[in-house]
């Protein structure tokens, strides 16, 4: 009897004990699986949320501009958290409930736009014309009143895009990648007005082509035989057919009864026999301000991956603008996110006219990829720069008296006047002087100011010591220079002439009414500053030798010392680069 009660009583106290442990063990285990689910609802909604995704293929993105699509709130996220998870942390959570118990979220419940206006709103970005855009009711008619040829307007959906901005013509022989066309009708070019066409073409020798005009009062196309102007030298390589070769494309614009001989076509494609349904057509581009100003800035395609250049830039841009220059336009290819913030600040000023533009063809437009494509394929890299430079000269042959062609580590410094305006007035007296005509460019010669000049135990390193000035300002600080200029006719840049040029390089135009002429402007009056860490590529050997030794001391720049920095400052802080 003893021993029934001694093991009765083990026995309860035995239940009693693991009915207590079950409870803390419970417990424990809810308080756990809370604070894991919590942390993981942070962690997913905040930053590390775009490191958890991964791989560059699970990430949405924008192959206009290169950047990964914000998804927070999309199923991207929320799947990444189990229901359950998401009950124990939000539903069973009665005070977050409660405070948010009368409260909307934040949704976008704009209007919602009709197709008619998106089509308005995708004008401003795409080369197709507003026959198709903001006309959609009153476009030509798809029926041609010539018996003879009875060439149709294409409709949009039936047009052969690629890579964004670029339409196709996939002739028999060839391959025509089309990015803008362009009313020309300077009177160097005769009597008749011109249409010019940018493309991208796989043959060194294209085959004949024809231009179909389409004007908006006229129902049938009027054509117009094409002719081809190179964009290229044989000997800078890639010369050969199945490579895309740069060409300006030139069509006559016929005089047509009964319309002014100035009249525009509103659109033109581009077609292999002029009676040919097209697979194109561009909106042709005729910008006439009232008032031509003095001085624009072109820059080729940014493509600037992961370096952050973005203080840089804004003192590029303001000393730019002290010196004269009205607008700068830059092409987009790809850049950080800084630099992105930096030029939508000064395209909302009207300062800056920023495009994006893609690569045409079988080039690689994946964002990353493009990059390093470009950095190691540099003589494909040439030709596709030359698309953004003369879509920059005729989209502004009537806008500005001269085009300057810069890289943003480029400045073209006066040194006896204070801006490009007095400097030209200058220029041109002197030019007049030896011959008595305009020229097609005037050059500027290269001097370096690199990063550290001198050789080895001379060598000073540059780590922003000029008192007085912010150590983030990069040209006030650098203003010691190297000794000697870079030959004659080597790596200059230039004011080009915009009543001359048919087409661009970086350093001179290749293509003119007449002969490309242009004047060498004396070093004593302006140089091309050039801020570098070192010499460019076929200049590497000899860059000890001729250009960091015995290097010389030159503050012209600091002659906009105040307003620089007044103005770099001050856009630097109102974009919060200041923490």
């Amino acid at each position: 009897m003893i021993q029934y009660i001694y093991s009765g009583r083990a026995y309860k106290k035995l239940i009693y004990f693991v009915f207590l442990w079950t409870c803390v063990c419970f417990v424990v285990f809810r308080i756990a699986t809370n604070y894991a689910s919590d942390r993981r609802l942070v962690y997913l909604s905040g930053s590390h949320a775009q490191a958890q995704r991964g791989l560059l293929q699970n990430m949405p993105l924008d192959y206009a501009t290169g950047f990964v699509l914000s998804v927070i709130g999309t199923t991207t996220t929320s799947s990444k958290i189990s229901s359950p998870q998401r009950e124990n942390a939000v539903d069973n959570d009665e005070a977050i409930s409660s405070k948010f118990l009368n409260s909307e979220p934040l949704v976008d419940s704009s209007h919602s736009l009709s197709e008619q206006e998106l089509y308005s709103k995708l004008a401003n970005i795409s080369n197709l014309p507003l026959a198709y855009w903001a006309k959609m009711g009153k476009k030509p008619k798809n029926k041609s009143n010539n018996k003879s040829c009875n060439a149709s307007f294409p409709s949009v959906f039936e047009l052969d895009f690629n890579n964004i901005y670029w339409q196709r013509l996939q002739a028999t022989n060839a391959t025509y990648y089309l990015y803008g066309a362009y009313f020309d009708d300077r009177w160097r070019g005769g009597a008749l007005a011109n249409v010019r066409i940018l493309a991208m073409i796989d043959r060194i020798s294209p085959p004949p082509s024809v231009c179909q005009f389409w004007f908006a009062d006229i129902t049938s196309p009027v054509f117009s035989n094409a002719s081809y102007v190179y964009g290229w030298y044989s000997k800078w390589g890639n010369y050969k057919d199945g490579l895309l070769q740069p060409f300006i494309i030139t069509c006559k614009v016929p005089r047509i009864k009964g319309l002014a001989k100035t009249l525009a076509p509103d659109s033109v494609s581009l077609v292999e026999k002029k009676c040919d349904k097209a697979s194109n057509n561009l909106r042709v581009i005729n910008n006439r301000p009232k008032v031509k100003e003095d001085f624009a800035v072109c820059v080729k395609g940014l493509d600037f991956l992961q370096e952050d250049l973005s203080v840089r830039l804004v003192e590029w841009i303001e000393l730019l603008n002290i010196l004269g220059a009205k607008k700068i336009f830059l092409y987009d290819l790809e850049v950080h996110p800084n630099i992105s913030k930096v030029l939508n600040y000064y395209s909302q000023k009207g300062l800056v006219d920023l495009t994006k533009i893609t690569l045409p063809g079988n080039q690689p437009n994946l964002p990353g990829f493009r990059h390093y494509y470009l950095k190691h394929k540099l003589t494909n890299k040439r030709q596709n720069e030359l698309i953004p430079y003369n879509d920059c000269l005729y989209r502004n042959i009537y806008s500005y008296k001269y085009l300057v062609l810069l890289d943003i580590d480029e400045v073209i410094m006066p040194l006896q006047h204070y801006n490009w305006s007095q400097l030209m007035q200058q220029v041109q007296i002197d030019s007049l002087k030896i011959k008595n005509y305009t020229r097609a460019s005037y050059n500027v010669r290269n001097v370096y100011f690199l990063d550290d000049l001198g050789n080895g135990e001379d060598q000073m390193n540059h780590t922003g010591h000029e008192p007085g000035i912010p150590r983030y300002l990069h040209m006030l600080q650098h203003v010691d220079r190297s000794r000697n200029y870079t030959k004659p006719g080597q790596y200059v840049k230039c004011f080009h002439n915009t009543e001359r040029i048919v087409s661009l390089h970086n350093h001179f135009p290749l293509n003119c009414f007449g002969s490309c002429t242009t004047y060498s402007i004396n070093t004593t009056l302006a140089q091309l500053q050039h801020y570098r860490k070192d010499c460019v590529g076929p200049l590497k050997n000899s860059c000890n030798s001729d250009f960091r030794v015995r290097p010389v001391r030159d503050t012209t720049i600091w002659r906009y010392k105040e307003p620089l920095i007044a103005r770099t400052t001050k856009v630097l802080a109102k974009l919060g680069f200041f923490s």
